[in-house]
């Protein structure tokens, strides 16, 4: 009962010479000193973490219940199944195209509470490329991705038996444009094979690995500065613990038209007589891979005057190795009478704009 107020003295005078520091009394420290705050590494931690940000809402369901956060990229042995799982309530998901086309019925894809589900069974070689998700914010009907929840991978399954990501044919036309890199779509299904680029005639090996032609696994050969010179037919070759596979035959068409509408013209055909048959042919000229829309107006159309409208398209070489697209649409008039005389008006669209050409049909 003595002791305590002494040593409740002790405790509050001034230290007179030096002592041992008291447990927690470094925590205080002098007004009078500059302490430089310690920032914390916040950059190199959010660049650390950048990659795996985009995978954080995606995991693939393992065995018993387990799950993983999914890396850049995954291999699986074709024949195993997968099951992934993307965190929210509104999930979007993408995948190898071919599935949708072929309405494949080993993909199934559902929504629950708080996850979207995709599994997919009995996987074969021809189920590799890049698998994602993302959320959607809707505000009534319109809906956005959010950029800020997203997860993505590109899952190999590997097939010793095929070592190319199989197509549904046995030759592609690949357009080399020289304003954009241009692909040879030959993806193996094994990342570590050694893939190879070879020209048909003069048969050789191409020579790779530069800045010019380049090997991505998730692509293919890209050109990066496509020129004439690289026309001609091309396939690739394989080799992964085995003989070596060949993959399929891509023809290399290069592309000179200038961008923008559809260069179109339009003429009818000489024969103007009543009861003749009467065509009026619209032609438009332009890139092989895209596409030409055509939109008719001529007499009679508001009395809805029957006429038969055929579309197609063909590709044409110039004779210098370039290729152009040629386009038509022909509109028929069976029994050509008085009414139908006048002006006929073709409009062809493409991505870039439209161009409308009319000429004036007569009775001769």
């Amino acid at each position: 009962v003595i002791l305590s107020p002494f040593i409740l003295l002790v405790i509050g005078q001034p230290s007179k010479g030096k002592r041992p520091k008291e447990p927690g009394e470094n925590k205080i420290k002098p007004v009078n000193k500059k302490v430089k705050p310690k920032t914390p590494k916040m950059k190199e931690r959010e660049s650390a973490d950048s990659s795996l940000k985009s995978q954080s809402i995606l995991t693939q369901v393992m065995d018993k219940g387990r799950f993983q956060k999914l890396a850049a990229t995954l291999s699986l042995s074709a024949g195993q199944s997968l099951e992934l799982r993307c965190k929210g309530n509104n999930v979007t998901w993408n995948y190898p195209s071919y599935l949708d086309t072929f309405k494949d019925s080993r993909l199934s894809i559902k929504q629950l509470d708080r996850y979207g589900q995709l599994i997919l069974t009995n996987s074969t070689a021809a189920d590799t490329g890049e698998y994602s998700c993302w959320l959607q914010l809707c505000n009534g009907n319109k809906c956005r991705k959010d950029e800020t929840k997203t997860g993505s991978t590109y899952i190999f399954f590997t097939d010793k038996e095929e070592l190319f990501v199989p197509t549904p044919s046995y030759f592609e036309i690949v357009y080399l444009n020289p304003d954009k890199p241009a692909v040879i779509p030959c993806r193996v299904t094994t990342p570590s094979a050694k893939v190879t680029l070879h020209r048909e005639f003069p048969a050789e090996e191409i020579e790779t690995g530069g800045t010019d032609i380049i090997y991505d696994v998730k692509k293919g050969f890209v050109y990066q500065h496509p020129t004439s010179d690289h026309k001609g037919i091309v396939y690739c070759k394989a080799e992964s613990h085995g003989a070596p596979q060949i993959s399929i035959k891509y023809h290399l068409l290069y592309v000179e038209v200038p961008k923008g509408p559809p260069s179109a013209t339009i003429a009818a055909s000489s024969s103007r007589e009543v009861s003749d048959r009467v065509h009026v042919i619209c032609t438009a000229l332009g890139e092989p891979d895209v596409d030409v829309n055509f939109r008719w107006q001529y007499p009679g159309q508001e009395s809805e005057r029957p006429v038969m409208i055929q579309n197609f398209w063909r590709l044409i070489n110039r004779g210098t190795g370039h290729t152009t697209r040629i386009s038509k649409s022909v509109l028929l008039v069976e029994d050509f009478e008085a009414r139908d005389a006048g002006t006929y008006i073709c409009i062809a669209q493409n991505l870039q704009g439209e161009t409308t050409v009319a000429t004036t049909v007569e009775l001769n």
